[in-house]
């Protein structure tokens, strides 16, 4: 039996520049959003849709009104690229 590598997270700056942004309460449940990625990218709560128009961009809900988005790296690295407001984040994915 051969043992998958975990995903590992790589933040840009751009991402951590719109999460110090975010209220408390927002920014913990992107912390959670983000370990539900990590252990696994289709969970239910996550609701990942590849974003159109893009090649390898996705977007995954924090919650009902903030969207992250990200793409995939080498070797189960997953590049977080930003996070915010729905509209405006998926503008500038």
């Amino acid at each position: 039996m051969t043992l998958k590598k975990p995903l590992r997270i790589t933040r840009t700056d751009r991402f951590k520049k719109n999460a110090l942004e975010l209220d408390p309460t927002t920014r913990n449940k992107l912390q959670k959003q983000l370990r539900f990625l990590v252990e696994n990218p289709r969970h239910p709560s996550l609701q990942v849709k590849k974003i159109k128009g893009t090649r390898s961009i996705y977007e995954a809900r924090v919650n009902d009104a903030f969207r992250f988005t990200f793409e995939f790296g080498e070797e189960g690295e997953i590049i977080i690229r930003a996070v915010g407001p729905h509209n405006s984040t998926l503008k500038k994915p």
